[in-house]
């Protein structure tokens, strides 16, 4: 988190370089998660699914602009935390991002929709947890999160549903 810590000309960390450094973070999630799925499996295909699913190319429609306004909250509230606050930011994103990518390698890697419950459901309180730092740092980054966790949300039940259909 080095670069989030060096400071522009007016004692505040470097806007770019935080917003660069949150959207690395944020493409690498990607990056590392859509290396597990593989919606084209025979497995995957297999599945019973509910009737509620959204269509496949949905996920890309929605997940492309909740990894930008996570990108964009992060970088927000990161540049407005004081600096003990910014590691311990910097630290729950951190861990929320991983548990994003691995919920990808728990359902897909595993070929297991119990493992994805769980880290569905892992991932929903490391969502709750970030938007409560946010949320002490910034209004309007915590706003920004909201979509991203009431999707996340979604994908519990949606999981869940998954796993009770395929036991």
């Amino acid at each position: 988190m080095r670069l989030i810590s060096e400071r522009g000309g007016n004692g505040a960390p470097s806007a770019w370089k935080t917003y660069a450094l949150t959207t690395a973070a944020v493409t690498a999630t990607a990056v590392v998660g859509a290396r597990a799925v593989d919606a084209d499996s025979t497995w995957y295909l297999g599945l019973d699914k509910p009737s509620w699913q959204p269509p496949a190319w949905a996920f890309g429609a929605v997940w492309t602009p909740l990894y930008a306004s996570v990108a964009w909250a992060g970088g927000r509230a990161l540049l407005h935390a004081r600096p003990g606050e910014r590691r311990r930011l910097a630290a729950s994103l951190g861990v929320n991002l991983a548990a994003n990518a691995a919920w990808n390698w728990l359902f897909f890697g595993c070929r297991s929709p119990k493992a994805g419950v769980v880290g569905t459901v892992v991932l929903d309180a490391s969502n709750a947890e970030l938007l409560r730092r946010t949320a002490r740092i910034d209004a309007s980054a915590a706003a920004g999160l909201l979509p991203y966790a009431a999707w996340c949300t979604f994908a519990t039940f949606l999981n869940t549903a998954i796993a009770r259909r395929n036991p």
